[in-house]
Formats: C-alpha cells, structure tokens, sequence
C-alpha cells in the first residue's frame, strides 16, 4: 500500500505546511472481551513533556505490501502483546482524521497532517496475563498502562482531536461484536 513520503513544504513562518503533508496509512484496532468491555491503552504525548495522558486504541503504521489485516494483527501483539484474538470485522473504507494545527509538524514524527487508518475489530479469547504493554524488539512502550472500560467512557476520555474518529469507528464496529456470541 503505497503512502506519499515526500518531505514537507515548510511556511514561510517555518511550520510545516499541513496541505502539503501526507497522510500516515495505518491500522486501528477496537479489541472487545467477552464482556462487552474495549481495550484502551493511555500513553504520554512524546511531543510535549508534562502534558497529561492519552487514552487510545492501539493503531500501527503499515509495513510495505502488507495486508492491513496482517498489519493489526502483528501492531497488536507489538503493542500489548495479545495473541489470543480473532478478526470480527472491520471498516472497509479507510477513515480518516487530521490533526489540530498546533499538532502539525510535531505529533506524529512531525512528518504527517493526520491520519488515514483501516479499522478492525477484534475479540480478545485470552486471559488478561497474556495482555503485555512492555517495550519489545527495541523499541518504546508505546502505553504506560491500559484498561478495560465501557466505550462511552472511553470516549470521555479520548483526546479531543480524536472524538469523532472514535465515535464513527464505535458506531460501525461495535454492533458488530455485540453480535457475535463469546466463544470460550
């Protein structure tokens, strides 16, 4: 799946020009249990020191001619370790947010205007024990803790940007988990 990795045009002002700036292609993840409850990790904002937690949903970027289903099932082991899961569904238009100005040229790498994410979700057949946020293959934890809640409370707590993102995604995948019965 080919992304535009052009550098960004920089404003006379310096700031990255976000018309010019590509969006990242990635995937998101919407992970339920048999209570019905999702997955949510909270993070810290790489980009600004003593800014207060992100609550998400685990998302990766896609690795050259992967499959976006290939992608969220090895971005979701990368990031909490979850191997007992099966893909129920997912969207299967790609959906998209841009960040807030302040944001462009620093989240993200400072490489990208926002995002263009295929979304899945999946059903989570294991224990919790299996669930590992820790640093793995070299790399930074990409959450410092998680949790399961209800979705309308995690929405509460979603970064403002993100809100109506997560809202669409809620809206098409979770009717589909609700649908299918838990199967342990």
């Amino acid at each position: 799946m080919p992304t535009d990795q052009s550098m960004p045009t920089r404003t006379s002002a310096g700031a990255p020009d976000e018309g010019l700036l590509p969006l990242r292609a990635c995937v998101g993840m919407l992970v339920v249990n048999d209570r019905g409850q999702v997955w949510v990790g909270e993070r810290r904002p790489k980009w600004a020191k003593g800014s207060p937690p992100i609550w998400q949903l685990p998302q990766g970027g896609l690795l050259p001619g992967e499959p976006p289903d290939a992608a969220a099932l090895r971005e979701l082991y990368e990031e909490t370790g979850m191997r007992s899961v099966e893909i129920l569904g997912g969207i299967a238009d790609w959906v998209t947010y841009l960040l807030p100005e302040d944001l462009v040229g620093v989240a993200l790498k400072g490489k990208y205007r926002g995002q263009k994410i295929k979304w899945f979700v999946l059903h989570f057949t294991g224990p919790d024990c299996e669930i590992d946020i820790s640093a793995r293959h070299g790399r930074k934890a990409e959450f410092d803790r998680w949790r399961w809640c209800d979705y309308e409370g995690f929405l509460e707590r979603a970064p403002e940007h993100r809100r109506t993102l997560y809202e669409t995604v809620g809206r098409a995948l979770l009717p589909i988990a609700s649908a299918t019965p838990p199967r342990r």
